[in-house]
This record gives structure tokens, C-alpha cells and sequence, in this order.
């Protein structure tokens, strides 16, 4: 497999690329290009294609751009390279080589492990070289952007912190236990790839300590033998980061006779490369506190999507010591949660309407979404899972609150108060969208599932069901927002009126559920809907205990009192009708629900 070296006009403009057989890739400025090269002036955005054909590499200039490249001092528009051979465009030059380094065996004469304790007591001869060489490492770290160019940037740094290296590799363990190395340099490009121990790196990552391996030529006595045909020396030191498979920074090259003669307390290390496992583990440990950093950084950012502020700031202050998140307490756990579900009303509908622009469609349910989020978020919930045009949130996890009931209903009131303020507002884009909301009470499993790498944080339990036939049934019942008995009580007893009422709508028994449960809307204050007013809900709610009783002729009367805007009234109305005002003989006051 070839590589593509491209090294620009200043040292930090490197990297290398691996390129598979048979693929093509796009070489250009832009940073989405396959092969981005943001440095070079003298790129066009798209400037070459780049095809691998095992031993050889096609280069083709594409329409469009500006510079030739140039082939041993000739402008081409298309060549084919062989490994040792380059093309330039502008001031960088890009060197195809032989590709990914295999690993062989090592012929080290001594092993030496290092402790941490050791190594405090080397000292640096050539301190201030190599403290100039770690001050380009945050820089390396933070202007990487990506794995691949922080590696090869991580390579090039340690050829110029090690006098004596001639090679620089990342080296990794595979989850097939196969020691790669994907990312590596060599001081001399033009001798090829090189071969790093496969028992050395696996010494060393297995132990997460560095190993030295020394051949005799670093021994006056013996200045024939060397660990491998290339070099004498060779030490791989681990890098710790949380989550990652084992990986780990490897050099190897070969010391001049005099310094190969300056042992030291450690063994028969040469002082020298005692030195440079130092700085080596150095270098080590500040990547490994920035992955780990990163991946903290990582799993906040994922849950910021989902928790409210104050969540996460309670969360990272209950961790010990105040700093860090404490992820116990996001691991899943049977609890009291309060479930809002929200839907998007005729979703289908619009989707069938607007098939020949379906962009647009997208970013108009992303806005809804976000309407949605926004507020659960805003009032201390917790947000689940999208489920294409509806949204989920909870409340009561990852701490019990006596408010999450309600807080779940001033949720719901505001999402209901956004989408009214949007259908009055000409031309918006969510004029025409309504929403459907059903809140529920009871036990669930409420937590965080998924990798290091990604995580989900859901509810999982009847509740969530009820709460999803609820909202399922704000369209049967002609409501935009039901509760169950239990929130209903709650928001009765504890909300005052200025934030929100409920009225009864009647005992139903939805649809593949075995117990009938008495459901209520959840309605603005009277300030903000006075369409409906608490005589008018005192009524209805008359009408419903007639209703249920058996009196249907009472309550048709009670719910014609309700002014013609109020649909809810439909719902009982319509059943009372078809029955002739009076109830069946078999009334046990449960309206069975025929569908979800």
C-alpha cells in the first residue's frame, strides 16, 4: 500500500496519507477535499485526483484548476508515480512512498523497563533543546484537525526532541491483538518504510510502561550487531487515554560509539537514551491528559443535548472532589419520572405535500424539534430520544424533585404558547404546524446507555407508553394537551391559576390497555385563553360527572354551555347524540377507545 508524504515550505506543514488500492482521492485547499492542504496558496479548491494502484499512483489535474504541477521541473496536467517520486504544486511537495510499516520481530540483546521513580532521577544535558521543542506541543494538539495530522505532527515533534532517532512512529494494538502503525516518519524518506517490534510494542503497552531495547552495537565491544538491520536502539512508551485501545509514541535509531559508551545507574542504557525515554514519556503524558480531556469534553458536549445546566452543573459539582462529571450517577436506575411526549400534527400530511422539496420540510421539523427542546431543557428536563416528528422529555432523573410534575406541565404550557405565537405570525415557517401533547406520572428506568464514545440518555417503562397514548389521544379528545390522574392531582393541588388549570374530560379506556384512567387538559390561565373561563370549566366538569353517571341528558346540557370555539366538547357531545341522550343499560361509565 503506497503513502502520500506532503511536506509544505515550514516544518509543522506535514502530513502523511495512507492510500488504499484502487481508491481516488480528491486533493485540494478545501477542508472537506479528501486530501485537505489548507496551507497552499497555489491549490484550487479541487486540484487533483489521486488513484492508488498498488505499486504505482495516478495523478490528474482537474478542470478548473489554476497551477500546473510540476514533475522534475515540467508542468504536467498528468503523471504516474512510483514509490520515490514527487510531484510539486506551488511551494509543497508531495512524496509517494512505500506505505504502512509492518512489524517484525526484535533481536534487543538487553530489555530494559522503566519506572516512573527511575526515570525522575535522569537528568536532561540538552534541557533547553528540548523544552523549546515542547512548547509546539499545545499548539500541535490544538491546531491538529484531525487524528491523523496531530500523528503526524506528534512523529515529526519527536525526531526533533531525540538527537539520535531516525525513526518516529504511533504505534497501536489492534482489536485483533496485530501491532499497527499507521503514522510514522523517518529523518531519511527515501529509505523507505521501517520496522517496528512487535514484541517491544507489546511489552510496552501491555505493561503502560516504557521499554528500551538495546543491541550490541550500542556496546564498544560489540559494534556489529544491531537490533534489526537498520537500527540498534529502539523504546516504545504507552500513551494512558481513557476508552482507546492501547497505543503508544515508538523510536528507534542508532548512537554515535562515544555516546553508546556513557552508561549510567540504570543499567547499561546508554545516559543519553535514558534521557530520551524521559521526554518521551513526557510528551506522553501531556497527549494522554489531552485525549482524556477531549474525551471528557466529548461526553459533555453529547450531554448538553440532553440535560439542562443546572443538571450538568450538580452533576460535575457531587463528583469527587467538585471537578470531573460523576457518571454513577447517570447510570440507568428504576425512579419517579414525569414523561412529556410531543408531537407534530399532520406531519404525514405536509410530508406528502412537500415530497418535491424535502430540504425544506427537514429544516422546518428541525425548528419544531428545537422549539420543543428548548423548553424542556429551560425548565430542568431532561431530553430522550427524537422520534422523527416528535420529541421526548423527562423529569425526575438524574435527581428526584417534588416539582417535576409540574415543571413538566410548564413545559408543556410554553411549547403550546410557541406554536400559537408562530401560527399567528404571516409567513413563518411553522405557521401551518400544530402539536399534540400527552405528561404521565409513574416508575420507569431512566439513565444513560451506549459506549465511552457515545451516549444515550432515555427513559424506558409504561410510563413512556402512557404518556405517548395520551398525546396519541389530544386528537380523539380535540386537545392539545392531556395529562393522566396522577399529574392532574398534582398540578391541581400545587400549580396556581396564573400558570395553568385542568378540567376533566372524561374516564377512557385507550385502545390495548386492560384499566380505564381518568384523563384532564392541561389549559393556560384565563389572562392568556379567555375563550374559556373557570365558570365555563367548572361547568364542563359537571357535565362530565353527569356524563359518567349515566345522566346524559344533564350533561348534553351542561356541555352546550361551552361556547362554539371550545372542540372539546365534541368528543362527549358526538357519543350522547348517537345514543339519543340516553346511556346504554350496560353503562359502566368508560368510553373504550377503538384505535391509538
Amino acid at each position: 500500500m503506497l503513502q502520500l508524504v506532503v511536506q509544505g515550505p515550514l516544518t509543522q506543514q506535514r502530513l502523511r496519507q495512507a492510500l488504499l488500492p484502487g481508491r481516488t482521492y480528491t486533493l485540494g485547499r478545501d477542508p472537506s477535499a479528501q486530501l485537505p492542504v489548507p496551507w497552499e496558496p497555489a491549490l484550487s479548491r479541487r486540484h487533483v485526483n489521486l488513484t492508488s494502484r498498488r505499486v504505482k499512483l495516478d495523478v490528474q489535474q482537474l478542470e478548473g484548476a489554476v497551477n500546473s504541477l510540476f514533475v522534475n521541473g515540467e508542468p504536467r496536467d498528468s503523471c504516474q508515480l512510483t514509490p520515490g517520486q514527487h510531484f510539486v504544486v506551488g511551494a509543497t511537495r508531495f512524496l509517494v512512498i512505500e506505505g504502512e510499516a509492518s512489524s517484525t520481530s526484535s533481536d534487543a540483546v538487553e530489555q530494559i523497563t522503566f519506572t516512573r521513580q527511575q526515570l525522575q532521577q535522569v537528568r536532561y544535558r540538552d534541557a533547553d533543546r528540548r523544552i523549546e521543542v515542547l512548547t509546539r506541543l499545545p499548539d500541535l494538539i490544538s491546531g491538529a484537525v484531525s487524528d491523523a495530522e496531530m500523528n503526524n505532527r506528534l512523529a515529526s515533534m519527536l525526531l526533533a526532541g531525540i538527537s539520535y532517532s531516525d525513526a518516529a512512529a504511533i504505534v497501536r494494538i489492534g482489536p485483533d491483538d496485530k501491532v499497527a502503525s499507521p503514522y510514522w516518519e523517518r529523518r531519511r524518506e527515501a529509505e523507505g518504510a521501517f520496522r517496528p517490534s512487535t514484541r517491544l510494542v507489546t511489552e510496552a503497552l501491555r505493561a503502560k510502561q516504557s521499554v528500551l531495547h538495546v543491541g550490541e552495537s550500542s556496546n564498544p565491544l560489540n559494534a556489529e550487531y544491531t537490533v534489526t538491520a537498520d537500527f540498534d536502539w529502539a523504546f516504545c512508551t504507552p500513551v494512558v487515554a481513557s476508552g482507546e485501545n492501547p497505543w503508544g509514541l515508538y523510536v528507534t535509531g542508532k548512537l554515535p560509539r562515544d555516546v553508546g559508551a556513557q552508561s549510567s545507574h540504570l543499567g547499561p542504557a546508554p545516559a543519553q537514551l535514558q534521557a530520551d525515554v524521559k521526554f518521551t514519556e513526557l510528551v506522553a503524558d501531556v497527549i494522554g491528559s489531552a485525549r482524556r480531556l477531549q474525551s471528557l469534553e466529548g461526553n459533555l458536549s453529547i450531554l448538553r443535548q440532553f440535560l439542562s445546566p443546572p443538571i450538568l452543573a450538580a452533576l460535575e459539582s457531587v463528583s469527587e472532589g467538585g471537578g470531573g462529571l460523576d457518571s454513577e450517577l447517570l447510570m440507568p436506575r428504576e425512579c419517579d419520572v414525569t414523561v412529556l411526549f410531543c408531537d407534530l400534527r399532520g406531519f404525514s400530511r405536509k410530508a406528502e405535500e412537500s415530497s418535491g422539496d424535502l430540504p425544506d420540510l427537514l429544516e422546518r421539523v428541525s425548528a419544531a424539534l428545537e422549539i420543543m427542546t428548548r423548553e424542556i431543557l429551560q425548565r430542568g428536563g431532561v431530553t430522550g430520544d427524537f422520534l422523527g416528528d416528535a420529541s421526548l422529555g423527562f423529569w425526575g432523573w438524574p435527581f428526584s424533585s417534588e416539582a417535576a410534575p409540574l415543571n413538566a406541565c410548564r413545559t408543556a404550557l410554553a411549547i403550546r404558547r410557541a406554536f400559537a405565537e408562530t401560527a399567528q405570525t404571516p409567513g413563518h415557517p411553522l405557521q401551518n404546524f400544530t402539536v399534540g401533547i400527552g405528561v404521565a406520572r409513574g416508575r420507569a428506568m431512566a439513565g444513560k446507555i451506549g459506549t465511552h464514545d457515545r451516549i444515550t440518555v432515555t427513559v424506558f417503562g409504561p410510563v413512556v407508553n402512557l404518556a405517548s397514548r395520551l398525546e396519541g389521544m389530544t386528537k380523539q379528545l380535540n386537545v392539545p394537551i392531556l395529562l393522566d390522574e396522577d399529574t392532574a392531582d398534582i398540578v391541581r393541588a400545587k400549580l396556581g391559576d396564573e400558570e395553568g388549570r385542568t378540567r376533566r374530560l372524561g374516564k377512557v379506556l385507550p385502545y390495548g390497555l386492560e384499566r380505564p384512567l381518568m384523563v384532564s387538559e392541561l389549559l393556560p390561565p384565563v389572562s392568556e385563553f379567555p375563550d374559556l373561563t373557570d365558570e365555563h370549566l367548572s361547568t364542563y366538569e359537571t357535565g362530565v360527572e353527569h356524563f359518567i353517571s349515566g345522566r346524559w341528558e344533564e350533561a348534553y346540557r351542561c356541555l352546550h354551555e361551552m361556547p362554539p370555539s371550545d372542540r372539546a366538547q365534541d368528543f362527549l357531545a358526538l357519543r350522547i347524540a348517537q345514543n339519543n341522550r340516553a346511556a346504554p343499560r350496560d353503562w359502566d361509565g368508560v368510553i373504550r377507545l377503538p384505535s391509538k
